[in-house]
């Protein structure tokens, strides 16, 4: 150890670049969002739709779209967000 006094104004240290690196890197994340996905009863969401419902045209229509634009503008880092296409999707329908 040095009897030298720290000057604190100096360097950053290595704990505050960690944490300048982590927000620099950080993406986005989103919940898991499968459709598809089978539940115990009934086998399938599938199942439980008719073929002819107004929420298989918005499913179809949305899932369709181009939607980076969107994606950019959530900026990534925190809590995971839900998927921007599965929100649309409850927007519009609602």
């Amino acid at each position: 150890m040095s009897d030298e006094p720290k000057d604190l104004f100096s360097e950053p240290t290595m704990t505050t670049q960690r944490k300048k690196r982590k927000r620099a890197k950080s993406a986005q994340v989103f919940k898991p969002y499968v459709q598809d996905q089978n539940m115990l009863l009934p086998p399938s969401l599938e199942e439980l739709i008719p073929e002819k419902h107004l929420v298989r045209v918005i499913n179809t229509t949305i899932e369709g779209l181009k939607l980076d634009a969107l994606l950019a503008t959530y900026k990534g880092g925190g809590a995971s967000a839900y998927y921007p296409k599965m929100l649309l999707k409850v927007l519009i329908y609602e």
